[in-house]
């Protein structure tokens, strides 16, 4: 993988172990000349992952609506900033930019933004790798809410699947490298992905 996406709160939340993660994915990244891809914020965890992929010389591209472009105090400093019209045309164009999909923790925007790309998966608009790094079992209540899903049949196991789960960086990067895409849904052609 060349470039990934990574979702993330633009707060720094009250757990020090998220920081820690977000800083690890950043030196990682940077390490393997993977061009981060996020949200162009200077601030939370969308800071701490850019500015340590930043300070160990990788490559950031920040995308940001020009409405969140101050509310968010957008980073300076970024190998190259992207501002879009609207959030929409923010999540559009973060997918193109990425071969991988990685989520930390934040709030309803970083849910929000998760949810789209696995809903895009699951309609074979995309097979790209999608993880989330679940620090100190940030998602857990999550993972289990999808699993109840399954139980109840509104979701199928294989793409519950679909999500690579994992505690570390290291193991989570190695499941997209090895992740197998589902085979494109019967009612999608190849050529309207």
């Amino acid at each position: 993988m060349n470039s990934i996406v990574v979702f993330c709160g633009s707060s720094e939340g009250n757990d020090p172990a998220i920081l820690q993660a977000a800083a690890e994915l950043g030196k990682i990244l940077a390490e393997r000349e993977i061009i981060l891809v996020y949200g162009g914020a200077k601030i939370g965890v969308m800071g701490t992952v850019a500015q340590t992929t930043l300070d160990k010389d990788g490559k950031v591209i920040g995308v940001i609506p020009e409405f969140l472009k101050h509310k968010e105090v957008f980073h300076t400093g970024l190998t190259e900033l992207i501002v879009t019209q609207n959030m929409h045309e923010r999540k559009l164009k973060m997918h193109e930019l990425s071969e991988g999909i990685i989520t930390l923790p934040g709030g309803y925007g970083t849910l929000e933004e998760l949810f789209e790309m696995i809903t895009w998966a699951q309609l074979g608009l995309h097979q790209k790798p999608i993880g989330i790094l679940n620090t100190n079992g940030f998602y857990d209540d999550l993972l289990q809410l999808l699993q109840k899903m399954v139980s109840k049949g509104f979701l199928s196991q294989e793409n519950y699947d679909m999500i690579l789960v994992d505690d570390d960086v290291d193991g989570l990067l190695k499941k997209m490298v090895a992740y197998i895409p589902l085979p494109l849904p019967k009612w999608i052609k190849k050529e309207q992905t």
